[in-house]
């Protein structure tokens, strides 16, 4: 980073302490180069790069003005691949933070202004970065009628100052720029350092309208001491090396974060995706991909005093696959790998987290593997996706092999610490300084290879084989302290639940406290009686306050016939449809409905996770297990919790704080 502020005059009238550009006439239009260190060019240093124009910039006494009779591509047919040419002005800086502010020849609503490859005109005051709405965007751009300014974490050793048209034939340009550097953002001796969270989906934090996935990132704070550093997960989904640059993200983190802080960066997963000739796209060849690393992120990240940390992607998962290995996903574009090598080139520590994943989905086996992905059925979970609600099944008819739930969650966080206390002990001292910000019983933990009191949760019967179907609703409700393992460690998921252990976990659950009726009086929980206890609940909890999964935010269509394309919350297959409804005790049949018709229970015969299906049969009498207790109870959890809250809340009390 310079010393001083460099200031530019593109207008005929020279000015006190800035350079000037304006000589007068076309041919005195300057070309970048390394000696002069400023000009135009022809090519900007995107990835890929992008095509201006400097034959079209007109020299005049108010600026550099270009417009263009022809685009390739226009923002508003494609935002993400468009390029309205116009012109670029390189500006030779070393790696560091600065305030860029351009004074333009046109009203800055005719224009589109971007630095360095980035998205024009983005970030703005009012967004976020994350699903919760809880870390507000510090770092935006400011714009007024002819003045333009965004501070900007540079990672190269220049800067483009890009301005295009909107329209075509419209005449855009430059009259100031001011480049003012930024210093470091010191930490005072009470503050506690933070450890910054850059990834994707699969490291996001979710909120309840997306349950039940999650990402590793949500879960990582409960793992260290939270007096003693602060977690801040900027993770979210679709995002690539590529586009959590483009858009800013990179940039508010480490113009926020202090010296001394770090950044844990997994990028993978969207990176192969074949985009990456797009303008915008998330997609990176190899050799992209290590150049955002080496070329981009990493000199803008140690630029502002701060410490990276890779994470190298954990693999999907083949959902086909029925027994056997898994195998690395990544077999096409080899991300782990280069991330691998890069961390030995660049000297920074990587979290194997790829290999490791690999090692866990086959220790646990296939079928528990698949169970902690996004495999869901009919009555899992009132969430949705942008393909529609999971209330009947996933809405994509699949099972998602990139995306988990809770359950695998916590096992990521665990791997991740485990490798930091490797990583210590091979003799790496960023790792060892993370490592003294791990609760003392995560060290104990990792030192004795035993997690049973860090992961209560866990039941020792429901990690592997067909056990492990619910294992993720099942691990929720034992953590929420609804339902309880038994001394030995077992859940027991295919023992019949007692119907007052179903009664008296509901009201732990949703608050409430329901009739002590005689049909409660039953030993063994029926799905009639389930049903019944669900409604009364349900009257209780909401009245005739439908929850908003309930409302039009969802499709809520009412279908006659039985459809797999069916995306609505409520169930496909109509009450009116179910073969055996004529078995339902006449004294619970209009309870046993209105739960029924409320998707507070649905059929079990004839469901499969992966796609949307509902059976015919509603099985009154048949007696429920613990298991499929668990799958209604975390369903009307999730129904009981605001949309927008984060999902990992551990304690009902804490749930109830967000009402």
């Amino acid at each position: 980073m310079f010393a001083k502020e460099l200031q530019f005059n593109f207008t005929s009238q020279p000015k006190a302490d800035y350079i000037s550009i304006n000589k007068g006439g076309h041919e005195d239009i300057p070309i970048y180069s390394e000696q002069a260190g400023y000009g135009f060019v022809n090519l900007t240093g995107a990835f890929p790069p992008r095509i201006v124009h400097t034959k079209r910039i007109q020299a005049t006494d108010n600026g550099y003005t270009i417009s263009e009779p022809y685009f390739s591509g226009h923002i508003s047919e494609n935002p993400d691949d468009y390029n309205h040419f116009g012109l670029a002005f390189r500006v030779k800086t070393p790696p560091g933070g600065y305030q860029i502010r351009i004074k333009t020849t046109c009203p800055t609503s005719d224009a589109l202004i971007s630095i360095s490859g980035m998205r024009p005109n983005f970030p703005d005051s009012n967004d976020y970065w994350d699903a919760a709405k809880l870390i507000p965007v510090k770092n935006f751009t400011k714009i007024t009628e002819d003045e333009w300014s965004f501070p900007y974490a540079n990672g190269r050793d220049y800067i483009d100052i890009e301005v295009e048209p909107k329209g075509k034939n419209i005449s855009v340009g430059l009259k100031e720029i001011i480049i003012t550097p930024i210093p470091l953002n010191e930490r005072s001796q009470d503050e506690s350092p933070s450890v910054f969270l850059l990834g994707d989906s699969t490291v996001k934090s979710y909120i309840f309208e997306e349950a039940p996935m999650h990402g590793w990132g949500q879960v990582f704070h409960r793992l260290f001491n939270t007096d003693k550093v602060n977690i801040i997960n900027y993770s979210m989904g679709g995002r690539s090396f590529k586009n959590a640059y483009s858009e800013g993200r990179l940039n508010d983190i480490l113009l926020t974060g202090k010296a001394g802080d770090y950044i844990f960066i997994q990028f993978g997963h969207n990176d192969e995706r074949t985009d990456e000739g797009d303008r915008f796209g998330r997609g990176s060849t190899e050799n992209m991909y290590r150049s955002y690393i080496k070329n981009l992120y990493i000199p803008a990240i140690r630029s502002r005093g701060l410490i990276p940390v890779f994470v190298t992607p954990m693999s999907r998962i083949d959902s086909s696959l029925m027994e056997g290995r898994y195998y690395n996903s990544f077999v096409n574009r080899k991300f782990p790998e280069i991330l691998k090598g890069m961390g030995m080139e660049l000297n920074i520590p990587v979290i194997d987290l790829n290999t490791k994943s690999l090692d866990y989905y086959n220790e646990i086996g296939v079928k528990a593997t698949k169970a902690l992905f996004m495999s869901i059925e009919a009555g899992e979970s009132p969430g949705k996706t942008n393909d529609g609600t999971y209330a009947n099944g996933h809405p994509s008819n699949k099972i998602d092999g990139t995306h988990f739930k809770e359950a695998l969650a916590h096992q990521f966080a665990r791997i991740i610490v485990t490798e930091i206390t490797r990583l210590k002990k091979e003799g790496n001292q960023v790792a060892a300084e993370i490592e003294g910000f791990l609760k003392s019983s995560v060290k104990k933990a990792i030192e004795t290879d035993n997690w049973e009191d860090i992961f209560s949760q866990c039941c020792k019967d429901t990690l592997t084989g067909d056990n492990a179907y619910y294992r993720n609703q099942i691990e929720k409700l034992v953590q929420l302290k609804v339902m309880q393992k038994e001394e030995d460690g077992n859940f027991y998921p295919d023992v019949p639940m007692r119907t007052v252990e179903f009664r008296l976990a509901l009201e732990t659950l949703l608050k409430v406290k329901l009739d002590e009726m005689t049909t409660f009086n039953e030993e063994h929980l029926t799905r009639e009686m389930m049903a019944v206890i669900l409604y009364d609940a349900y009257c209780l909890k909401f009245g005739s306050q439908k929850p908003k999964y309930m409302t039009d935010y969802n499709d809520t269509s009412n279908h006659e016939e039985n459809s797999e394309n069916m995306k609505t919350y409520y169930p496909v297959t109509p009450f009116k449809k179910l073969t055996d409804a004529h078995q339902i005790s006449t004294a619970l049949f209009t309870k046993v409905r209105g739960a029924y018709e409320l998707g507070l229970v649905r059929t079990e015969k004839g469901i499969v996770r992966g796609r949307i299906s509902n059976g015919t049969s509603f099985e009154p009498g048949e007696v429920v297990t613990r298991a499929k207790a668990a799958k209604a109870l975390y369903f009307i959890w999730v129904l009981s919790n605001p949309i927008n809250v984060e999902n990992d809340l551990s304690e009902i009390d804490e749930a109830l704080i967000h009402q």
